[in-house]
């Protein structure tokens, strides 16, 4: 399935990506003139640094997940939960009693049935919480 040009995608980052992967997006995706958004928790900053895996390559995080609204994920074409320990670490919650942001997140984005969703390996873990 062809995702029509100048549609958003969004992907979740954290530290220990797969370089590799998230690095390709980057290529690949911009090439076919796709608009990437790369999210995570900001934990109120207004950026944060993460490392990969394997290389610890940096990658500077600006868009909050926590800061979209239901009309800003309508924008989105598609999302991708993406290989490595992002969503191990996105599963953090302050309270062991609630479901993860991220999680819950990802409970909003599985209501919109037009929106497409990726999720690799790992980013099982943040599915798993939502039933």
């Amino acid at each position: 399935m062809k995702i029509s040009v100048n549609c958003k995608i969004g992907i979740l980052i954290e530290s220990d990506f797969y370089e590799n992967e998230i690095f390709y997006y980057q290529l690949r995706f911009k090439e076919e003139g796709y608009d990437l958004h790369f999210l995570s928790r900001l934990w109120g900053q207004k950026s944060i640094e993460f490392y990969g895996h394997e290389l610890k390559a940096p990658f500077q995080c600006t868009e909050s997940f926590e800061d979209l609204s239901d009309e800003d994920i309508e924008s989105f074409s598609a999302f991708i939960v993406p290989a490595g320990m992002v969503s191990d670490r996105l599963r953090y919650t302050e309270d062991v009693n609630k479901i993860p942001p991220a999680s819950l997140f990802l409970k909003k984005i599985f209501a919109n049935k037009k929106i497409i969703k990726g999720i690799i390996c790992h980013g099982l873990w943040l599915v798993s919480p939502i039933g």
